[in-house]
């Protein structure tokens, strides 16, 4: 072994010997500020890449397809005592499927107006998220970019007499996203 490649396995170590944190993170939606702040739970969602088959007359081999499937982001909250950031979620989500008018969908466009996004036909039904890692020292290591978001099911909220603890309420809201993307800080993609 010649001392160039003694070099290389040296720079090519983690510099960083710190680990990642589960509880150092940050959310915020920008149509649902209230979810934010009481966000306690989120996931920087799996992604599956397709595969295709290649087939000989020995055995087909497996290569590399071109369609990625995400994995839905899914994000717990404590829900305060007046409801409201969940109501934020419910809201989105009845104003999306309308079940009792279309004036629902409407009211849904009218939310927010400093924060639409709007789909192909100028329907301002999503919104852009960021979940903020932090580092060891509480501050922003990388931000997890997701681009049109829209909520697709809001967990239930069971009541229940017989708990001997106050337990506080936590829901959870999974998401549907285009895309997302990892970057520094600075929002230089990683």
């Amino acid at each position: 072994m010649s001392l160039g490649n003694v070099g290389n396995a040296y720079t090519n170590q983690i510099q960083n010997r710190n680990f990642l944190s589960s509880i150092g993170f940050r959310f915020t939606l920008s149509r649902a500020r209230k979810v934010s702040f009481f966000s306690n739970k989120a996931n920087i969602p799996g992604l599956t890449l397709g595969v295709a088959e290649q087939p000989t007359y020995l055995k087909n081999i497996d290569i590399p397809g071109d369609k990625i499937q995400y994995a839905d982001f899914t994000l717990s909250f404590i829900v305060d005592e007046n409801l409201e950031n969940y109501m934020q979620i419910h809201k989105w989500i009845r104003g999306l499927g309308f079940p009792e008018s279309q004036t629902e969908i409407f009211d849904l466009q009218k939310d927010d107006p400093s924060q639409i996004r709007y789909d192909g036909q100028g329907m301002n039904i999503y919104s852009d998220g960021t979940l903020s890692v932090l580092n060891s020292n509480q501050r922003t290591q990388f931000n997890v970019e997701f681009t049109d978001m829209f909520p697709y099911n809001l967990s239930d909220l069971s009541f229940d007499a017989t708990n001997a603890d106050t337990e506080y309420f936590t829901a959870e809201v999974d998401f549907k996203y285009t895309i997302y993307n990892i970057t520094d800080p600075e929002g230089n993609r990683l």
